[in-house]
C-alpha cells in the first residue's frame, strides 16, 4: 500500500486554520481513481502558517512515515517545505517528494537545484498529473519520460522535463473535496473548521499582467465549474456554518455563470442563515453583470469587499505593466454608485513598477483617496515566470530575496532609486496599516474637506508623530516601519497592537493633539478631535475586556454574535462621517451632543494580527444614533 502525504501551509501570520483547498483537489482525485485508490492511502496534513518547522516535521513523523510527500507549494512557505522535505530524506531515503504549485512551476532549473531532495516539480494544472505520477510510483516504474507535465531528475542525475500536459477543459472531472469528504468541514466543537471557505467557480484570466501569472498559470480561457457542483458546495458549507465564502477566481463577475452563481448563494442563505459575506478577485472592467450582482448582494445584505484594481495611475507605469485601466470616469461613478449603496469598497495600488516615479504614485494615491479611502498599495514583487522576470534587465531591477520566503522583493529599477523605494517602503507601511486596514477612516475625508489635506500628508504626519516618540508601543511601530522592507511580516505585529493596545489611542489623539492646530483652522480642531476618537472607537474590537473603560456587551442580533457599546460625542460624529457641508467650510461644524450606538461583530481576536483586510471590514461598528435623553459622559 503507497502512502502518501499531501502538505499544505497557510500564511505566517494566521494562526488559525486554512481551508487546503489545493491539497484537497489531489486527494479527491487519487480517492476517485478505483485502481490507485485501492493501491494507495491518501491524507492531508494542513499546518496553521503559525506552525514552526519543529511541529511540523514531528507532526509529520511521529506515525507512519509516507512513501510519498507531496507539497502545495507558494513563494512563502517553499523554504520550510523544503527544509521538511530534507527531514524526510533522512527518515525515509527512497522516499519521494513532489513539488507543485505557481512557485515553482516551470523553474525546475532552479528549485532542483536548490532543493536536490525534491524528486518531481509538476508545471501546470496538477490533477491529472499526479494521478499519473502516483500510478508509476506504486507501480515501482523509475522512468517517469511519458508521464507529461512534469520535470524531473533522470538516473544519471539530468533534468528532464516532459510535454505539456494540456488543461483541463471539464472541470467537473475533479471530484469536490467538499462533497466527498476529502476536507473536514467541522471542528471538534461542531463549528466550521477554517478561517474562510474557499471555492474555485471557474479557472482562467484573459489578461497578460507583467507582474502576475495567474493567467499563465493555468491558461488564458476560462473555464467554469458546473452550476450545479457550485450549489451543491455552496449548501454543504452552509450547512457547515461557513461564514465567509472566498472564491480563487481571477475575474469574477464578467461571467453570467457569476451571477446565477450569486444567485444560488442567496437562495443557500435565505435557507441556512449561511454564508453572511463573499470576497473575490473582482473583475477590473465592470460590466451589466457586475453591476446586476452588487444589486442583488446589497439587497440582500451580502457583505463584501469591492475591489478597484487600478494599480497604478501612471500611463507610463501601466504601459510596462501590459495592462490598461478602467477610464478616470468609469472609476469614480463606480466608487460613487457602490458608496451610495451603503456597500465596502477599495482600491489597489502597486509601488515599484518601471515607469513609476515617487511623485506619479503619490498623485495617483491621493487622487484615488478622493473617491475612496481604503487603498491596498503594496510593493512590487518579482513571482516566478512573469514578463517581470523575463525581462528582467531591460526594466533595469535589482532584487534580493527574502529572509522567511523565495520572493523577489525590488530594491530598485531603472525608474527608481534605493534611496527613493526606502522612503516610499516607509510610506507603504503606514498607509497599509492605517488606512488599508481600517484602523482608521473617516478622518481622512474630513480633513480633505476641511483643511485640504491629502491622504498622504495626513498618513505621513501621523507617522511622524509616533516614530517621534519613546513609549513601548511607538518603539514597536517605529521598528516595524523600519523594517517592513526586509521583513514583508512586520505589518502583522504592528495591526494586533493598533487594534488592541489603549497606548494606540493615546498616540492618535496625541498626534492630534500635537498637529491638528496647524493642519486646520481653529474651529475645526475640537470637532475634528471628536471624530478621531470616533474612529478610534469604532475600529474593529477583538474582545469585550480589550478596549477603554466603558461597558460593552455581548448580545445576539440576527442570529450573529455581537458587541455592542453606547459612546457620548461633543458634534455629531456620524454627520461629519458622511460630508462637510460647504457652508460651513470655513465655521466649523457647531457643538450637537450625540449619543452612538457602536454594534461589532464578534470574534475579531483571531484576526487582530492577520494583514486581511478584506476580512477585518466586516468587523468595523456599524453605528448609530440613539434618540431619547443623553446620558453623562463616562469618564475618558
Amino acid at each position: 500500500m503507497l502512502q502518501v502525504t499531501i502538505v499544505q501551509q497557510g500564511v505566517w501570520h494566521m494562526s488559525k486554520e486554512s481551508m487546503p483547498l489545493a491539497a484537497g483537489y489531489l486527494a479527491a482525485m487519487v480517492r476517485s481513481d478505483p485502481e490507485l485508490s485501492a493501491r494507495s492511502r491518501v491524507e492531508i496534513v494542513n499546518y496553521p502558517g503559525a506552525a514552526s518547522q519543529w511541529e511540523m516535521a514531528t507532526r509529520l513523523l511521529g506515525g507512519d512515515v509516507p512513501d510519498v510527500l507531496a507539497f502545495s507549494v507558494l513563494g512563502w512557505n517553499v523554504r520550510q517545505f523544503g527544509a521538511l522535505a530534507e527531514t524526510f530524506k533522512q527518515v525515509n531515503p527512497k522516499g519521494t517528494v513532489i513539488f507543485g504549485g505557481n512557485h515553482v512551476s516551470n523553474q525546475a532549473e532552479r528549485t532542483l537545484r536548490q532543493w536536490p531532495v525534491v524528486d518531481v516539480i509538476v508545471n501546470g494544472e496538477g490533477e491529472l498529473t499526479f494521478v499519473d505520477l502516483l500510478s508509476h510510483i506504486a507501480d515501482g516504474r523509475t522512468d517517469l519520460a511519458d508521464v507529461g507535465g512534469i520535470s524531473y531528475r533522470d538516473a544519471d542525475g539530468s533534468i528532464r522535463t516532459t510535454a505539456e500536459r494540456a488543461r483541463i477543459e471539464d472541470l467537473d472531472i475533479i471530484p469536490s473535496p467538499i462533497l466527498n469528504g476529502v476536507l473536514p468541514l467541522h471542528d471538534d466543537t461542531g463549528a466550521f473548521r477554517y478561517d474562510v471557505a474557499l471555492l474555485e467557480t471557474n479557472r482562467g484570466c484573459p489578461y497578460h499582467c507583467s507582474f502576475c501569472y495567474w493567467g499563465g498559470a493555468v491558461g488564458q480561457r476560462v473555464r467554469s465549474f458546473s452550476r450545479g457542483r457550485l450549489r451543491a458546495e455552496l449548501e454543504a458549507l452552509a450547512r457547515s456554518g461557513a461564514e465567509t465564502v472566498v472564491l480563487c477566481d481571477a475575474n469574477f463577475g464578467i461571467l453570467r455563470a457569476d451571477l446565477e452563481f450569486v444567485e444560488d448563494l442567496v437562495e443557500v442563505r435565505r435557507r441556512y442563515g449561511y454564508p453572511r459575506a463573499l470576497e473575490s478577485s473582482w473583475a477590473k472592467n465592470k460590466s451589466k453583470t457586475f453591476y446586476e450582482i452588487v444589486d442583488i448582494m446589497r439587497r440582500e445584505g451580502i457583505r463584501s469587499s469591492f475591489t478597484l484594481a487600478l494599480q497604478t495611475l501612471s500611463d507610463d507605469a501601466l504601459a510596462t505593466m501590459n495592462r490598461t485601466n478602467m477610464k478616470i470616469n468609469a472609476w469614480k461613478d463606480l466608487t460613487e454608485r457602490l458608496s451610495a449603496d451603503g456597500m465596502d469598497i477599495y482600491a489597489e495600488l502597486i509601488w515599484g513598477a518601471p515607469g513609476e516615479t515617487p511623485e506619479s504614485f503619490l498623485k495617483g494615491y491621493d487622487e484615488l483617496a478622493r473617491h475612496v479611502s481604503r487603498i491596498a498599495a503594496y510593493p512590487l514583487i518579482l513571482l516566478p515566470n512573469t514578463d517581470y522576470v523575463e525581462r528582467k534587465d531591460l526594466y533595469g531591477f535589482v532584487t534580493i530575496r527574502g529572509d522567511r520566503d523565495d520572493f523577489e522583493y525590488v530594491l530598485a529599477n531603472k525608474d527608481m532609486t534605493l534611496r527613493q523605494n526606502l522612503s516610499m517602503q516607509r510610506f507603504l507601511f503606514w498607509a497599509r496599516l492605517l488606512a488599508e486596514n481600517l484602523v482608521l477612516r473617516h478622518v481622512f475625508p474630513a480633513l480633505r474637506a476641511a483643511g485640504d489635506l491629502r491622504q498622504s500628508e495626513v498618513i505621513l504626519s501621523i507617522a511622524d508623530h509616533v516614530e517621534g516618540r519613546q513609549g513601548a508601543g511607538a518603539q514597536l511601530l517605529r521598528r516595524a516601519a523600519a523594517n517592513s522592507t526586509a521583513d514583508p511580516d512586520s505589518l502583522s505585529p504592528a495591526l494586533e497592537f493598533c487594534f488592541t493596545s489603549p497606548e494606540f489611542d493615546e498616540l492618535v489623539m496625541g498626534w492630534w493633539k500635537a498637529e491638528g492646530p496647524s493642519l486646520v483652522a481653529a474651529p475645526w480642531v475640537e470637532p475634528l478631535s471628536e471624530l478621531v476618537r470616533f474612529d478610534l472607537d469604532s475600529r474593529p474590537l477583538p474582545d469585550a475586556a480589550t478596549r477603554g473603560p466603558y461597558e460593552i456587551l455581548a448580545e445576539v442580533r440576527d442570529g450573529e454574535h455581537v458587541l455592542v457599546a453606547v459612546r457620548d460625542y461633543e458634534y455629531d460624529v456620524l454627520g461629519m462621517c458622511h460630508g462637510v457641508p460647504e457652508d460651513r467650510r470655513d465655521e466649523g461644524p457647531r457643538p450637537s451632543p450625540t449619543t452612538m450606538e457602536l454594534c461589532w461583530k464578534a470574534g475579531f481576536a483571531e484576526l487582530a494580527a492577520s494583514t486581511n483586510h478584506e476580512e477585518t471590514a466586516h468587523y468595523v461598528a456599524r453605528s448609530r444614533r440613539l434618540d431619547g435623553a443623553r446620558r453623562p459622559p463616562v469618564a475618558r
